[in-house]
Order: structure tokens, then sequence, then C-alpha cells
């Protein structure tokens, strides 16, 4: 209180300090309003998703029954694609029996193994996106942790007497493997699937169609778990525990096969050991990076993620070292020079057009690179990587998977089948990311691409 003595007034000032936490909704949305129906349009629809469901696990087993010892690969006779369709359902070796117990009580013992460890290792606690309902959730990040113990773990199992004999039991069981993981997917997919319409939780925005075969594949959880285990989610569990670390594993188990044959490691195996160990090393090292893609932020968990990461990745990526563990190739030192030098590049690709992006994301520019503003609010990077191509990282990709194949040598085109279906996977998945961009950009998204015109690779696509 203060006193103007030439006035005789009295003023009197009053400062008020009010904190409100405003809800995420002023008025809540409805379960329907957070879950709208869908357009089943992706994958060319339900016809499409009913496709892939089918195929791609034919493909999977046709690769190891086109490509193995018994019969070549792929079968360069009449005899040896005879052999395949006579032996096919009683083939000479356990590799290539469609179901074992056992091998199924393996893939779901490293699985559990796998759980246990995300329940007992240390690991940060990273929050992830914003959701649609105004929550963010939080992950024990500890995927790494784990590698290293499974490593060490093998390594135990190596060094022991009989170890290296031990250890070539995924590669002598190669198919009843595979079948078990694409039944533990299957069985996956539906118990998420069904259990959504009971849960209450969020669903993916694009696999709430209502179309049962293409809801199935898409994925219409968002971030499904288990009713007795409610904060592990199972999409971002799998996305890189299962099948990066069974990838590697399969890979060391064919190294081993290789090894008891001859003696010795060829040099493209230990290319193939070296890049693509790094590969599972540096996926699990920046494992909180997944939490921005979108995978993690768009799409649901169903068979379509769940195939693709308990089956496809470890079955199907490590396809070089499983080939080099019966056809080793050598290349001596100035191949071995070059195709490390090609692999070096993508990698630098990939690993600098990544952290261009994540410095910038999180307001961080020491390159002090150009962008440009939207009318949201948020920039789009026009210099750097991302202003030679909208998805350098991709090419980076794109670089890596060919640097893996080409240790398998020009014998059989089988070893490729990686990069080739790697250029599909990432057309599509750009094609994806451009069409969210546009919906979320709109005319900001066309300047954005008059800017920076190629989507992958400069000058040409």
């Amino acid at each position: 209180m203060a006193k103007d003595a030439h006035e005789g007034e009295v003023t009197t000032t009053i400062t008020a300090t009010t904190h409100l936490t405003l809800p995420a909704h002023p008025t809540p949305l409805t379960y329907a309003e957070l879950n709208p129906r869908s357009s089943p349009s992706e994958f060319f629809g339900p016809i499409g998703t009913l496709a892939v469901t089918i195929f791609t696990p034919a493909i999977t087993w046709a690769l190891w029954f086109t490509c193995n010892e018994t019969t070549g690969c792929p079968p360069s006779t009449r005899a040896g694609w005879q052999a395949v369709a006579e032996n096919i359902l009683d083939w000479p070796s356990s590799a290539g029996k469609w179901w074992d117990w056992k091998a199924a009580g393996v893939l779901m013992a490293f699985y559990l193994y796998l759980v246990i460890c995300w329940a007992v290792l240390p690991g940060d606690k990273v929050q992830g996106n914003l959701l649609r309902d105004g929550t963010k959730k939080t992950y024990t990040m500890n995927g790494f942790y784990t590698l290293l113990l499974t490593l060490g773990l093998t390594s135990g199992i190596l060094l022991q007497p009989g170890g290296i004999e031990l250890f070539t039991y995924l590669y002598d069981n190669w198919v009843p493997l595979v079948s078990a993981s694409i039944a533990l997917a299957t069985v996956q997919s539906v118990w998420v699937y069904a259990w959504s319409f009971f849960s209450g939780e969020l669903l993916a925005l694009g696999g709430n169609s209502g179309v049962f075969v293409y809801d199935f594949f898409m994925g219409r959880p968002l971030n499904p778990t288990l009713p007795f285990l409610p904060s592990l989610d199972l999409k971002t569990f799998n996305e890189v525990r299962p099948g990066i670390i069974g990838w590697a594993l399969l890979n060391i188990s064919c190294a081993c096969e290789q090894y008891l044959r001859h003696g010795k490691l060829s040099d493209s195996m230990i290319l193939v050991l070296a890049f693509e160990g790094w590969y599972c090393f540096d996926s699990l090292w920046n494992e909180s990076a997944i939490l921005n893609q979108m995978d993690i932020t768009t799409d649901g968990l169903g068979f379509m993620l769940a195939f693709g990461n308990l089956t496809w990745v470890p079955f199907v990526f490590g396809l070089q070292a499983r080939y080099l563990a019966f056809h080793p190739v050598y290349l001596g030192p100035a191949a071995s020079a070059g195709i490390a030098l090609l692999t070096l590049v993508g990698m630098y690709i990939f690993k600098v057009s990544n952290s261009e992006k994540n410095d910038f994301r999180h307001g961080k520019n020491p390159k002090n690179l150009s962008f440009m503003e939207t009318q949201r609010g948020t920039k789009l990077l026009t210099s750097g990587w991302w202003g030679v191509s909208r998805h350098p990282n991709y090419l980076g990709d794109w670089i890596i998977a060919l640097g893996w194949c080409l240790p398998t040598g020009f014998e059989t085109p089988i070893p490729y089948f990686y990069v080739l279906y790697f250029v599909v996977l990432l057309v599509h998945r750009q094609i994806r990311d451009d069409e969210a961009c546009k919906a979320k950009y709109g005319k900001d998204w066309d300047k954005y691409c008059e800017i920076v015109p190629w989507r992958i690779i400069p000058y040409v696509y």
C-alpha cells in the first residue's frame, strides 16, 4: 500500500498468480472419436493384404528349399527341382523338417528369455511421442544390455569343448525354427486383434477398417499389451529385440557351421558377420530412435509387424551367412577392401543424415543447415543430406544392403534377394511417408518438394 501526500489518495496494488492444469482435450473425446474408422487402402486393400499374409511366409520357406546344400542354390537341373519336390514333405535332414516341437520350444524359450531381460536388466526410462488421447507411454530401453548379455552367454558356450558344434543347432534346424516363428507371429497377431475389442485401448488409425483380413494384417491396436504384463508394449518390444538379436545368433550359428566344415572362416563370412553384426549392435545401442519411426508412431501391431520382426528379419536378413555356411566364397584383399569401402560409404550416409535429422528435431543445428518454416509452426530441413534427397537415410540403407550381399559373389541371385526386397520396401515406405507429410503440411509440402525434388537417389529417383 502506498500513500500519495500531494493528492491525499491511497493506491493499492494487488498481484495474483494462478496455476491451471488444462486437460489434453478441453472436451474429452469419446472412444469412437479417438478411434475413427479407417479406409482399407494400403497394400491394395483386403485382397493385397491377404496375398501378402499368405505369400511372405511362403517366400521365407521357399528361400530355404530353393537354396540349400542338398539341392543347390537354386537347383540347376531338372533332377534338382525334382529332388526338392520329392523331399519337401520328408527332408533328409532336420534342417528341412517342417515342424519340430523341440525347435518350437527353443524359440519360445528365447522369446521368454528376452522378456525376462526386459523386466530385470537396468535401462533408461524414455517417454514416447504424444498420443491422440493426450498421454505418453514410458519405455524401458535396455535392449543393448540384453544384446551384451546374450553375446556373453554365447561366447561362454562357444569357448566350451563342443560348444561350436552345439551352436550349429540353429543352422541345422532352420525350417522348423522358421515355422515356429511364423506360428508365434500368427498367435500373437490373433491375440492382439481379439483383445483390442475388449481392452478399450487406443487403436491404430490405419487398422480400424472393420474388414478382418485387412485389420489383422495392418494391426488394429496401436500399443497392445498383455493383461498380466501391462507395462510391456509388445510392438516396441518386438521391433528390435527378438528379430535383431535372433538375426545375430543365426549368423553366428552359420559361421560355426562353416568353421566346422572348412576349419576356418572365409573372408566373405567375416565381412558379413562384421557388417550385419555392427547393424545389430547399432540398432540396439540407439534403441530409443525407433520411437520416432512410423512402425511405432502410426502402425498397429498386426501380422505385418509381428511376422516382419519375428520371422522376416532374422531368417531373411541372414540369408547371406546361411549361403556362405555351405558355399564359402573367398574374395581376396582387393575385393574385400572394395566391398568394405562401399558399405562404409552407405553407413556414413545413413548415420550422418539421421544425425542431422535428430539434432534438428531436438532444437539443435550445429551445421547451421538451412530450413523452411511451415504454417504449422514447424521447420523442414532443406540443406545438408536432407537438401540432397527427401530420404537420404534410405539411400544409405540401400548401399549398406548391397554391401552385405556382394560377399556372396555372383554364382546365384538368391543371396541378393534381401537388397531387391529392400528396394521395394523403402520405395513403399517413401510413398507412405510422403503421403503422410502431404496430409500434415499441405501446400508447404509441395513447396518443400520443389526445393528437394529427389525422393531417395539424387538425379535418379
